[in-house]
């Protein structure tokens, strides 16, 4: 995630409405950003891992329906 993201900012938004907690990682840190990198291969937010489901998406409307459909 980027605090300055739109995007990232309406997936926390809809995961808040449906009682998701998050492990928030913002890329600005080098560590992070190369973990982004490693699990999805692109440097760009909003990214969902669900390790549990194996599903990573990188689409903030994707997630969200994502979110909708398994946890909501």
């Amino acid at each position: 995630m980027r605090p300055s993201c739109g995007h990232c900012r309406t997936v926390l938004e809809a995961g808040n409405r449906l009682g998701i907690v998050f492990t928030l990682k913002n890329i600005d840190n080098p560590e992070y950003a190369r973990e982004l990198l490693d699990r999805g291969g692109k440097s760009r937010v909003p990214f969902l891992y669900d390790e549990a489901q194996g599903i990573r998406s990188y689409e903030a409307e994707d997630i969200i329906a994502y979110l909708e459909r398994h946890y909501g």
